[in-house]
């Protein structure tokens, strides 16, 4: 009889109809597939009783959060070659119905189910987030889905952002990197700042303001006054401190707040770097209305968000099962156009947009280099489940990125007054 490996990766090609360019790693020591190639390592059979659980993307974020499946080699050459089997073939239940009238498919489910052996499916992992998918993005189940995702120990934070702590894209020069992660997220927030045109004596509302690196950044460099809201009472109680380190406080107010409940504009600007992603597509408008109210008229407000690419029918879209259930709760992405349309019906007029995609590619992989370098302590930190959520999640997205299956933008909008005087330079990107 063939060893476990050939028969896992024999029936595996059945089921999706192509060869694994990975090489496989069972549990019984054996293993196939091209000797150059990264190894996916199946510990044991109870990785495939998650995947036959969830075939598909969830099914295989299951087994490696729980430590069943792993790979040996070059991580992002592994995802690479298993994205286009997996995770952009998607979960669609049709799919699966007809795949299932086919007899070579059944025979290889069969094959698996053999494999796999008669104890029950395994329960997912503790770190994924079960709750119903309904009242969606009201204060109280943004609140839960912000601690999920940001309360997680600012010492592990600490480890994988490094000193600046900012979690968002880094600006880097060109050439592609000489410079640190440190540097280039100072110029990602001197950029945002020179964008809103920041000068002694305005008041900026940082929305989404993490660990305080933004509102640090335009009180100390910019002379700003700053209120920076989060629904994070971990990264408030750390920006407060930072602040209070700086000798700041008199200009930086860090609250634990939904910034639809900030009542005390009008300010001069609005940042919102990679927060309005947790908003939702159903609340989006009412997002961009609440900060286009909090602005002063010719305030500016730079919205620094995630993009999706666009579907030919967007009634298709859904949520990625990995993200949604291990990393971001209820978080949505949404095309560019849509975003600057929503913008614009809130009342604001778009001035500039700059796709900085490649840049967010060369973040990630920096916290990744971050993460494994300080793999140890992370574990400790966060337990070991936690820190493989953080590993799959970041090396993924730098190459949705590379890829350009996902984008990154700043959009400049201005609260343009009624005479139609923007306050903005003639030529673009003369930012002042």
């Amino acid at each position: 009889m063939p060893d476990v490996a050939s028969r896992l990766k024999g029936h595996v090609e059945q089921l999706i109809g192509a060869p694994l360019s990975v090489r496989v790693r069972a549990w019984d020591g054996s293993q196939a597939g091209p000797p150059d190639a990264p190894i996916l390592v199946v510990r044991n059979r109870r990785a495939l009783r998650h995947l036959l659980r969830k075939p598909g993307e969830l099914g295989l974020a299951r087994a490696w959060v729980a430590g069943d499946l792993t790979v040996e080699g070059d991580l992002y050459a592994a995802l690479d070659a298993l994205a286009g089997l997996v995770w952009e073939r998607g979960e669609d239940a049709r799919t699966l119905a007809q795949a299932l009238r086919d007899p070579a498919f059944r025979s290889a489910a069969r094959g698996l189910l053999a494999l796999a052996g008669p104890p029950l499916p395994p329960a997912p992992p503790p770190e994924e987030v079960r709750r119903p998918r309904r009242g969606l993005h009201t204060k109280h189940s943004d609140r839960r889905a912000i601690s999920h995702h940001y309360d997680v120990g600012n010492d592990f934070y600490e480890i994988v952002l490094g000193p600046s702590m900012v979690y968002s894209c880094a600006y880097w020069p060109a050439p592609p990197p000489p410079g640190t992660l440190e540097q280039a997220q100072h110029d990602k927030l001197e950029l945002v700042a020179r964008k809103l045109a920041l000068r002694p004596g305005q008041r900026l509302l940082d929305v989404g303001c993490g660990w305080g690196s933004m509102a640090i950044h335009a009180a100390r460099d910019h002379g700003v006054s700053v209120v920076g809201v989060t629904l994070s009472r971990e990264q408030a109680a750390y920006a407060r401190k930072r602040v209070a380190d700086e000798g700041l406080t008199d200009r930086v107010d860090i609250r634990v707040q939904d910034y639809r409940d900030v009542s005390d504009g009008p300010y001069d600007a609005v940042s919102s770097i990679g927060m309005a992603e947790h908003v939702g597509s159903e609340r989006y408008l009412e997002y961009a209305t609440a900060l286009h109210r909090l602005l002063k008229p010719g305030g500016r407000l730079l919205n620094h968000q995630i993009a999706r690419r666009p579907q030919r029918d967007e009634t298709s879209y859904r949520v990625d099962s990995f993200i949604d259930a291990y990393v971001f709760p209820d978080g949505e992405l949404a095309p560019l156009g849509t975003t600057v349309s929503l913008l614009e019906r809130s009342g604001f007029e778009v001035r500039d947009v700059e796709s900085i995609r490649e840049h967010y590619a060369l973040t990630l992989r920096r916290w990744v280099e971050n993460l494994t370098d300080g793999w140890d302590r992370a574990v400790s930190l966060a337990g070991p489940g936690r820190a493989r959520v953080w590993l799959l999640y970041m090396a993924a997205s730098a190459l949705a990125f590379e890829r350009n299956r996902i984008g990154v933008n700043q959009v400049l909008a201005v609260r343009t007054p009624e005479p139609g005087t923007s306050g903005l330079p003639l030529r673009a990107r003369t930012w002042n």
